[in-house]
Protein backbone atom coordinates (compact mmCIF):
# COMPACT_ATOMS: atom_id res chain seq x y z
CA UNK A 1 0.00 0.00 0.00
CA UNK A 2 1.19 3.51 -0.70
CA UNK A 3 1.59 6.62 1.62
CA UNK A 4 -1.10 7.90 -0.51
CA UNK A 5 -3.13 5.30 -0.08
CA UNK A 6 -1.91 5.30 3.54
CA UNK A 7 -4.02 8.71 3.72
CA UNK A 8 -7.62 7.66 3.76
CA UNK A 9 -9.39 4.30 4.06
CA UNK A 10 -12.18 4.41 1.74
CA UNK A 11 -15.82 3.56 2.67
CA UNK A 12 -18.55 2.93 0.50
CA UNK A 13 -20.40 6.24 2.46
CA UNK A 14 -17.25 7.80 3.52
CA UNK A 15 -13.74 7.44 4.62
CA UNK A 16 -12.10 6.71 7.75
CA UNK A 17 -9.18 9.38 8.24
CA UNK A 18 -5.41 8.58 9.55
CA UNK A 19 -4.99 10.34 12.11
CA UNK A 20 -3.39 8.02 14.72
CA UNK A 21 0.49 9.23 15.09
CA UNK A 22 2.85 6.74 16.76
CA UNK A 23 2.60 8.20 19.51
CA UNK A 24 -1.03 7.62 19.85
CA UNK A 25 -0.90 4.20 18.84
CA UNK A 26 1.88 2.82 21.44
CA UNK A 27 0.14 4.42 24.25
CA UNK A 28 -2.81 2.98 22.68
CA UNK A 29 -1.46 -0.34 22.50
CA UNK A 30 -0.01 -0.08 26.34
CA UNK A 31 -2.84 1.20 27.44
CA UNK A 32 -5.04 -1.24 26.68
CA UNK A 33 -3.72 -3.91 29.33
CA UNK A 34 -3.85 -1.15 31.74
CA UNK A 35 -7.83 -1.20 32.67
CA UNK A 36 -10.28 -2.30 34.52
CA UNK A 37 -8.66 -5.86 34.78
CA UNK A 38 -5.99 -4.78 36.52
CA UNK A 39 -6.97 -2.15 38.77
CA UNK A 40 -10.25 -4.07 39.80
CA UNK A 41 -10.33 -7.75 38.41
CA UNK A 42 -7.36 -8.76 39.89
CA UNK A 43 -8.87 -8.64 43.10
CA UNK A 44 -10.91 -11.42 42.08
CA UNK A 45 -8.00 -12.97 40.62
CA UNK A 46 -5.75 -12.96 43.74
CA UNK A 47 -9.01 -14.15 45.74
CA UNK A 48 -9.54 -16.84 43.59
CA UNK A 49 -6.08 -17.72 43.27
CA UNK A 50 -3.58 -16.61 46.05
CA UNK A 51 -0.26 -15.36 45.15
CA UNK A 52 -0.14 -18.19 42.01
CA UNK A 53 -1.66 -15.42 40.02
CA UNK A 54 1.54 -13.86 39.40
CA UNK A 55 1.69 -17.50 37.22
CA UNK A 56 -1.29 -17.32 36.00
CA UNK A 57 -0.86 -13.85 34.52
CA UNK A 58 2.50 -14.60 32.98
CA UNK A 59 1.09 -17.44 31.68
CA UNK A 60 -1.58 -15.72 30.43
CA UNK A 61 0.89 -13.20 28.78
CA UNK A 62 2.56 -15.17 27.25
CA UNK A 63 -0.35 -16.07 25.03
CA UNK A 64 -1.67 -12.83 24.50
CA UNK A 65 2.03 -11.90 23.31
CA UNK A 66 1.65 -15.06 20.86
CA UNK A 67 -2.35 -13.63 19.61
CA UNK A 68 -0.66 -10.26 19.06
CA UNK A 69 2.58 -11.26 17.30
CA UNK A 70 -0.09 -13.06 14.82
CA UNK A 71 -2.51 -10.50 14.50
CA UNK A 72 0.93 -7.94 13.62
CA UNK A 73 1.73 -10.46 11.09
CA UNK A 74 -1.39 -10.29 9.61
CA UNK A 75 -2.17 -6.25 9.57
CA UNK A 76 1.67 -5.41 8.47
CA UNK A 77 0.56 -6.91 5.75
CA UNK A 78 -3.07 -5.97 5.01
CA UNK A 79 -3.89 -2.72 7.34
CA UNK A 80 -7.64 -2.70 7.36
CA UNK A 81 -10.43 -1.37 9.44
CA UNK A 82 -11.90 -4.86 9.87
CA UNK A 83 -8.97 -6.50 11.01
CA UNK A 84 -8.89 -9.38 11.86
CA UNK A 85 -12.81 -10.46 11.16
CA UNK A 86 -11.43 -9.48 7.79
CA UNK A 87 -8.28 -11.41 8.01
CA UNK A 88 -10.92 -14.68 9.32
CA UNK A 89 -12.89 -14.38 6.15
CA UNK A 90 -9.75 -14.12 3.91
CA UNK A 91 -8.16 -17.03 5.23
CA UNK A 92 -11.42 -18.95 7.06
CA UNK A 93 -14.49 -18.23 4.95
CA UNK A 94 -17.31 -15.49 5.44
CA UNK A 95 -18.79 -17.22 8.29
CA UNK A 96 -15.70 -16.92 10.42
CA UNK A 97 -15.25 -13.22 9.52
CA UNK A 98 -18.98 -13.10 10.70
CA UNK A 99 -18.76 -14.98 13.71
CA UNK A 100 -14.86 -13.25 14.59
CA UNK A 101 -16.42 -9.53 13.88
CA UNK A 102 -19.82 -9.51 15.89
CA UNK A 103 -18.18 -11.93 18.85
CA UNK A 104 -15.66 -9.05 18.65
CA UNK A 105 -18.62 -6.18 19.02
CA UNK A 106 -20.12 -8.31 21.33
CA UNK A 107 -17.19 -8.94 24.01
CA UNK A 108 -16.38 -4.84 23.32
CA UNK A 109 -20.29 -4.22 24.98
CA UNK A 110 -19.52 -6.88 27.67
CA UNK A 111 -16.13 -5.29 28.94
CA UNK A 112 -17.33 -1.96 28.26
CA UNK A 113 -20.02 -3.13 30.81
CA UNK A 114 -17.53 -4.03 33.17
CA UNK A 115 -15.66 -1.04 32.51
CA UNK A 116 -18.56 1.49 33.38
CA UNK A 117 -19.77 -1.03 36.54
CA UNK A 118 -15.96 -0.27 38.17
CA UNK A 119 -16.21 3.34 36.91
CA UNK A 120 -19.46 3.55 39.41
CA UNK A 121 -17.27 1.27 42.30
CA UNK A 122 -14.34 4.09 42.42
CA UNK A 123 -17.31 6.89 42.57
CA UNK A 124 -18.61 5.30 45.43
CA UNK A 125 -14.98 5.65 47.11
CA UNK A 126 -15.92 9.85 47.47
CA UNK A 127 -19.73 9.11 46.92
CA UNK A 128 -20.97 5.78 49.05
CA UNK A 129 -24.16 6.84 49.23
CA UNK A 130 -25.31 8.15 45.43
CA UNK A 131 -26.67 4.91 44.04
CA UNK A 132 -23.92 3.43 41.69
CA UNK A 133 -25.73 3.59 38.45
CA UNK A 134 -26.11 7.22 38.26
CA UNK A 135 -22.12 7.75 37.65
CA UNK A 136 -22.67 4.35 34.88
CA UNK A 137 -25.15 6.95 33.04
CA UNK A 138 -23.29 9.79 33.17
CA UNK A 139 -20.23 8.19 31.97
CA UNK A 140 -21.86 6.24 29.22
CA UNK A 141 -23.33 9.94 27.26
CA UNK A 142 -19.43 11.40 28.41
CA UNK A 143 -17.90 8.69 26.24
CA UNK A 144 -20.05 8.86 23.69
CA UNK A 145 -19.46 12.40 23.35
CA UNK A 146 -15.78 12.18 23.18
CA UNK A 147 -15.96 8.88 20.51
CA UNK A 148 -18.39 11.59 18.19
CA UNK A 149 -15.08 13.66 17.97
CA UNK A 150 -12.92 13.08 15.02
CA UNK A 151 -9.56 9.92 15.86
CA UNK A 152 -6.91 12.52 16.46
CA UNK A 153 -8.94 13.61 19.28
CA UNK A 154 -9.51 9.79 20.23
CA UNK A 155 -5.77 9.47 20.28
CA UNK A 156 -4.68 12.31 22.25
CA UNK A 157 -7.11 11.60 24.69
CA UNK A 158 -6.00 7.91 25.19
CA UNK A 159 -2.34 8.93 24.99
CA UNK A 160 -2.96 10.89 28.11
CA UNK A 161 -4.98 8.68 29.81
CA UNK A 162 -1.93 6.22 29.61
CA UNK A 163 0.41 8.66 30.56
CA UNK A 164 -0.89 9.23 34.10
CA UNK A 165 -1.37 5.55 34.42
CA UNK A 166 2.05 4.55 33.29
CA UNK A 167 3.40 7.31 35.81
CA UNK A 168 0.82 5.82 38.51
CA UNK A 169 1.81 2.48 38.35
CA UNK A 170 5.32 2.66 38.54
CA UNK A 171 5.18 5.82 41.57
CA UNK A 172 3.11 2.83 43.11
CA UNK A 173 5.52 0.37 42.48
CA UNK A 174 8.84 2.14 43.69
CA UNK A 175 6.49 3.57 47.24
CA UNK A 176 5.59 -0.08 47.22
CA UNK A 177 9.13 -1.02 47.88
CA UNK A 178 9.58 1.90 50.08
CA UNK A 179 7.43 0.34 52.48
CA UNK A 180 8.34 -3.17 51.86
CA UNK A 181 12.21 -1.57 52.51
CA UNK A 182 11.28 0.43 55.47
CA UNK A 183 9.01 -2.37 57.17
CA UNK A 184 5.83 0.27 57.11
CA UNK A 185 2.39 -2.13 58.65
CA UNK A 186 -0.54 -2.08 57.78
CA UNK A 187 -3.85 -2.19 58.93
CA UNK A 188 -6.86 -4.29 58.03
CA UNK A 189 -10.75 -3.90 57.93
CA UNK A 190 -10.55 -5.38 61.80
CA UNK A 191 -8.24 -2.69 62.94
CA UNK A 192 -5.28 -5.47 63.22
CA UNK A 193 -2.40 -4.48 62.31
CA UNK A 194 0.20 -6.95 60.19
CA UNK A 195 3.64 -6.35 58.66
CA UNK A 196 4.69 -5.85 55.00
CA UNK A 197 7.09 -8.21 53.76
CA UNK A 198 7.41 -10.07 50.81
CA UNK A 199 7.06 -13.59 52.58
CA UNK A 200 3.52 -12.39 52.45
CA UNK A 201 3.95 -14.15 48.86
CA UNK A 202 4.63 -17.64 50.28
CA UNK A 203 3.59 -17.67 53.88
CA UNK A 204 0.61 -19.07 52.71
CA UNK A 205 1.78 -21.30 50.14
CA UNK A 206 1.90 -20.28 46.87
CA UNK A 207 -1.18 -21.63 45.77
CA UNK A 208 -3.18 -21.79 48.98
CA UNK A 209 -6.41 -22.69 46.81
CA UNK A 210 -4.99 -25.30 45.29
CA UNK A 211 -4.39 -26.45 41.77
CA UNK A 212 -8.86 -26.00 41.57
CA UNK A 213 -7.60 -21.96 42.47
CA UNK A 214 -4.89 -21.83 39.97
CA UNK A 215 -7.06 -22.69 37.23
CA UNK A 216 -10.35 -20.66 37.85
CA UNK A 217 -8.25 -17.30 38.13
CA UNK A 218 -7.99 -17.82 34.15
CA UNK A 219 -11.17 -16.72 33.63
CA UNK A 220 -10.67 -13.28 35.39
CA UNK A 221 -6.62 -13.29 33.92
CA UNK A 222 -7.99 -13.41 30.77
CA UNK A 223 -10.46 -10.99 30.75
CA UNK A 224 -7.93 -8.59 31.91
CA UNK A 225 -5.55 -8.91 28.54
CA UNK A 226 -8.76 -8.86 26.52
CA UNK A 227 -8.45 -5.50 23.80
CA UNK A 228 -5.51 -5.74 23.58
CA UNK A 229 -6.52 -6.91 20.02
CA UNK A 230 -7.45 -3.31 19.46
CA UNK A 231 -4.04 -3.00 17.96
CA UNK A 232 -4.78 -4.36 14.88
CA UNK A 233 -8.34 -2.11 14.92
CA UNK A 234 -5.73 1.16 14.91
CA UNK A 235 -4.11 -0.03 11.92
CA UNK A 236 -6.95 0.83 9.67
CA UNK A 237 -6.54 4.65 10.82
CA UNK A 238 -2.61 4.36 11.66
CA UNK A 239 -0.47 6.51 9.43
CA UNK A 240 2.64 4.38 9.56
CA UNK A 241 1.05 0.89 10.11
CA UNK A 242 4.12 -1.10 8.72
CA UNK A 243 6.02 1.17 11.40
CA UNK A 244 3.55 1.56 14.27
CA UNK A 245 1.94 -2.08 14.99
CA UNK A 246 5.18 -3.81 15.31
CA UNK A 247 6.69 -1.16 17.60
CA UNK A 248 3.23 -1.78 19.25
CA UNK A 249 3.27 -5.54 20.00
CA UNK A 250 6.94 -5.69 21.25
CA UNK A 251 6.29 -3.73 23.88
CA UNK A 252 3.65 -6.47 25.20
CA UNK A 253 6.17 -8.56 27.46
CA UNK A 254 7.31 -5.58 28.96
CA UNK A 255 3.83 -4.61 30.07
CA UNK A 256 3.39 -8.04 31.39
CA UNK A 257 6.33 -8.17 33.79
CA UNK A 258 6.07 -4.49 34.62
CA UNK A 259 1.97 -3.59 35.08
CA UNK A 260 0.85 -7.16 36.25
CA UNK A 261 3.93 -9.03 38.01
CA UNK A 262 5.36 -6.68 39.31
CA UNK A 263 2.54 -4.22 40.32
CA UNK A 264 0.30 -7.58 41.95
CA UNK A 265 3.64 -8.68 43.50
CA UNK A 266 3.78 -5.52 45.58
CA UNK A 267 0.24 -5.28 46.25
CA UNK A 268 0.46 -8.96 47.98
CA UNK A 269 3.69 -8.27 49.48
CA UNK A 270 2.25 -5.30 51.51
CA UNK A 271 -0.88 -6.67 52.15
CA UNK A 272 -1.57 -9.91 52.83
CA UNK A 273 -3.52 -11.92 49.90
CA UNK A 274 -6.67 -13.02 52.42
CA UNK A 275 -6.86 -9.24 53.03
CA UNK A 276 -7.02 -8.06 49.79
CA UNK A 277 -11.42 -7.43 48.94
CA UNK A 278 -13.28 -6.61 45.91
CA UNK A 279 -14.87 -4.01 47.74
CA UNK A 280 -13.15 -1.45 45.65
CA UNK A 281 -9.59 -1.52 43.97
CA UNK A 282 -6.69 -2.72 45.68
CA UNK A 283 -4.39 -0.18 44.71
CA UNK A 284 -6.46 2.21 46.53
CA UNK A 285 -7.31 -0.35 49.60
CA UNK A 286 -3.15 -0.11 49.89
CA UNK A 287 -2.78 3.21 50.79
CA UNK A 288 -6.05 3.50 52.80
CA UNK A 289 -4.55 0.73 54.98
CA UNK A 290 -1.33 2.52 55.18
CA UNK A 291 -3.55 5.48 56.40
CA UNK A 292 -2.86 7.51 53.85
CA UNK A 293 -5.94 8.91 52.81
CA UNK A 294 -4.97 11.60 50.56
CA UNK A 295 -2.83 8.68 48.48
CA UNK A 296 -6.02 6.77 48.81
CA UNK A 297 -7.95 9.64 46.95
CA UNK A 298 -5.24 10.72 44.00
CA UNK A 299 -4.85 6.88 43.65
CA UNK A 300 -8.77 6.40 43.01
CA UNK A 301 -8.36 9.69 40.21
CA UNK A 302 -6.10 7.14 38.67
CA UNK A 303 -8.35 3.90 38.76
CA UNK A 304 -11.31 6.01 37.40
CA UNK A 305 -8.62 7.64 34.74
CA UNK A 306 -7.98 3.89 34.01
CA UNK A 307 -11.84 2.58 33.52
CA UNK A 308 -12.32 6.08 31.37
CA UNK A 309 -9.68 4.79 28.90
CA UNK A 310 -10.92 1.28 28.91
CA UNK A 311 -14.38 2.63 27.79
CA UNK A 312 -13.35 5.28 24.96
CA UNK A 313 -10.77 2.52 23.70
CA UNK A 314 -13.94 -0.08 24.41
CA UNK A 315 -16.55 2.29 21.85
CA UNK A 316 -13.60 3.08 19.07
CA UNK A 317 -13.03 -0.84 18.84
CA UNK A 318 -16.39 -2.17 18.52
CA UNK A 319 -17.51 1.17 16.11
CA UNK A 320 -14.91 0.26 14.09
CA UNK A 321 -15.57 -3.14 13.81
CA UNK A 322 -19.54 -2.44 12.92
CA UNK A 323 -17.56 -0.20 9.79
CA UNK A 324 -15.66 -2.87 8.58
CA UNK A 325 -18.73 -5.60 8.60
CA UNK A 326 -20.83 -2.73 6.46
CA UNK A 327 -17.68 -3.03 4.12
CA UNK A 328 -18.61 -6.04 3.65
CA UNK A 329 -21.71 -5.90 3.24
CA UNK A 330 -21.90 -8.18 6.39
CA UNK A 331 -23.85 -5.43 9.09
CA UNK A 332 -26.48 -2.97 7.72
CA UNK A 333 -25.04 -0.69 5.34
CA UNK A 334 -25.97 2.79 7.50
CA UNK A 335 -22.93 1.68 10.02
CA UNK A 336 -20.83 3.13 6.70
CA UNK A 337 -22.06 6.32 7.26
CA UNK A 338 -19.36 8.75 8.32
CA UNK A 339 -18.95 12.02 9.50
CA UNK A 340 -17.22 15.07 8.56
CA UNK A 341 -14.31 14.71 10.69
CA UNK A 342 -13.86 10.75 9.77
CA UNK A 343 -15.94 8.92 12.42
CA UNK A 344 -18.60 6.14 12.36
CA UNK A 345 -20.91 7.72 13.81
CA UNK A 346 -23.88 5.78 13.57
CA UNK A 347 -21.92 3.26 15.49
CA UNK A 348 -21.57 5.23 18.44
CA UNK A 349 -24.67 5.92 18.66
CA UNK A 350 -25.34 2.08 19.03
CA UNK A 351 -22.82 1.42 21.47
CA UNK A 352 -24.22 4.08 23.92
CA UNK A 353 -27.59 2.70 23.44
CA UNK A 354 -26.12 -1.32 24.07
CA UNK A 355 -24.41 0.25 26.98
CA UNK A 356 -27.16 1.76 28.99
CA UNK A 357 -27.95 -2.38 30.15
CA UNK A 358 -24.99 -1.27 32.42
CA UNK A 359 -27.37 1.12 34.04
CA UNK A 360 -30.05 -1.44 34.79
CA UNK A 361 -27.64 -3.97 35.77
CA UNK A 362 -25.94 -2.12 38.49
CA UNK A 363 -29.71 -0.70 39.70
CA UNK A 364 -30.96 -4.91 39.78
CA UNK A 365 -27.75 -6.76 40.89
CA UNK A 366 -25.01 -4.37 41.67
CA UNK A 367 -22.78 -7.06 44.12
CA UNK A 368 -22.77 -9.77 41.26
CA UNK A 369 -22.79 -7.80 38.30
CA UNK A 370 -18.71 -7.30 37.54
CA UNK A 371 -17.76 -11.33 38.24
CA UNK A 372 -21.04 -12.37 35.52
CA UNK A 373 -19.78 -9.80 32.92
CA UNK A 374 -16.12 -10.55 33.27
CA UNK A 375 -16.90 -14.26 32.84
CA UNK A 376 -18.81 -14.01 29.76
CA UNK A 377 -16.25 -11.68 27.98
CA UNK A 378 -13.75 -14.36 28.81
CA UNK A 379 -15.59 -16.34 26.31
CA UNK A 380 -15.96 -13.74 23.57
CA UNK A 381 -12.01 -12.66 24.03
CA UNK A 382 -11.01 -16.11 23.86
CA UNK A 383 -12.73 -17.04 20.77
CA UNK A 384 -11.53 -13.74 19.15
CA UNK A 385 -8.15 -15.08 19.68
CA UNK A 386 -8.55 -18.23 18.62
CA UNK A 387 -9.89 -16.87 15.13
CA UNK A 388 -6.93 -14.71 14.93
CA UNK A 389 -4.58 -17.51 15.41
CA UNK A 390 -6.26 -19.66 13.13
CA UNK A 391 -6.20 -17.27 10.68
CA UNK A 392 -2.86 -16.82 10.61
CA UNK A 393 -1.88 -20.03 10.93
CA UNK A 394 -3.95 -20.62 7.53
CA UNK A 395 -2.65 -17.56 5.80
CA UNK A 396 1.26 -18.65 6.68
CA UNK A 397 0.18 -22.30 5.36
CA UNK A 398 -0.92 -20.88 2.28
CA UNK A 399 2.27 -18.63 1.31
CA UNK A 400 5.08 -19.68 -0.86
CA UNK A 401 8.51 -19.86 0.78
CA UNK A 402 9.52 -16.49 -0.57
CA UNK A 403 6.59 -15.08 0.65
CA UNK A 404 7.22 -16.29 4.42
CA UNK A 405 10.76 -14.78 3.60
CA UNK A 406 9.64 -11.81 2.58
CA UNK A 407 6.90 -11.53 5.85
CA UNK A 408 8.34 -7.91 7.50
CA UNK A 409 6.89 -8.52 11.13
CA UNK A 410 6.67 -12.47 10.95
CA UNK A 411 5.78 -14.68 14.16
CA UNK A 412 8.47 -16.23 16.38
CA UNK A 413 8.61 -19.64 16.91
CA UNK A 414 6.38 -21.06 13.83
CA UNK A 415 4.40 -23.18 13.91
CA UNK A 416 5.31 -23.82 17.70
CA UNK A 417 4.05 -21.44 19.60
CA UNK A 418 0.90 -20.69 17.69
CA UNK A 419 -0.37 -24.27 17.90
CA UNK A 420 0.71 -24.10 21.69
CA UNK A 421 -1.58 -21.01 21.94
CA UNK A 422 -4.38 -22.29 20.45
CA UNK A 423 -3.85 -25.21 22.64
CA UNK A 424 -4.22 -23.10 26.17
CA UNK A 425 -6.93 -21.22 24.53
CA UNK A 426 -9.05 -24.47 24.34
CA UNK A 427 -8.19 -25.82 27.65
CA UNK A 428 -8.99 -22.17 29.68
CA UNK A 429 -12.17 -22.83 27.62
CA UNK A 430 -12.77 -26.06 29.10
CA UNK A 431 -11.77 -25.02 32.51
CA UNK A 432 -14.82 -22.41 32.00
CA UNK A 433 -17.20 -24.67 31.26
CA UNK A 434 -16.49 -26.93 33.88
CA UNK A 435 -16.08 -24.17 36.72
CA UNK A 436 -19.97 -23.48 38.43
CA UNK A 437 -18.91 -20.00 38.61
CA UNK A 438 -18.35 -19.25 34.96
CA UNK A 439 -20.32 -21.78 33.28
CA UNK A 440 -23.16 -19.28 32.34
CA UNK A 441 -20.19 -17.45 30.46
CA UNK A 442 -19.89 -20.86 28.22
CA UNK A 443 -23.73 -21.60 27.80
CA UNK A 444 -24.45 -17.99 26.91
CA UNK A 445 -21.13 -17.79 24.73
CA UNK A 446 -22.14 -20.85 22.72
CA UNK A 447 -25.92 -19.34 22.37
CA UNK A 448 -24.64 -16.61 21.12
CA UNK A 449 -22.40 -18.11 18.25
CA UNK A 450 -25.68 -20.79 17.20
CA UNK A 451 -28.08 -16.89 17.02
CA UNK A 452 -25.05 -15.60 14.53
CA UNK A 453 -25.07 -18.80 12.42
CA UNK A 454 -28.74 -17.69 12.17
CA UNK A 455 -28.42 -14.41 11.64
CA UNK A 456 -25.57 -15.03 9.24
CA UNK A 457 -28.12 -17.41 6.98
CA UNK A 458 -31.21 -15.15 7.16
CA UNK A 459 -29.90 -11.85 7.23
CA UNK A 460 -26.49 -11.33 5.32
CA UNK A 461 -26.87 -11.15 1.39
CA UNK A 462 -25.86 -13.71 -0.64
CA UNK A 463 -23.38 -11.67 -2.62
CA UNK A 464 -21.38 -11.17 1.28
CA UNK A 465 -21.85 -14.91 1.68
CA UNK A 466 -19.00 -15.90 -1.22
Amino acid sequence: MSDTADETLAGGTGSLARGLSARHIRFIALGSAIGTGLFYGSAEAIATAGPSVLIAYLVGGAVIYAVLRALGELSVRNPVAGSFSEFATTHLGPLAGFLTGWTFIFEMIVVCLADVTAFGVYMGFWFPDVPRWTWVLAVVFLIGAVNLCSVTVFGELEFWFTLVKVVAIVAMIAGGVAVLVFGFGVRGDDGRESVSTVSNLWSDGVMPNGIAGFLSSFAVVMFAFGGSEIIGITAGEAQNPRKTIPQAVNTVPVRILLFYVCTLSVIMAIIPWREITGEGSPFVQIFESLGLAPAAAVLNVVVITAALSAINSDVFGAGRMMYGLAQRGQAPASLKAVSAGGVPWLTVVIMVVALLLAVVLNWVMPDRVFLVIASLATFATMFVWMMILVSQYRARRAMTREEQRALEFGVPLWPYGQIAAMGFLVFVAIVVAVDPDTRVSFIVGAGWLVLLVIAYRTLVPRSARR
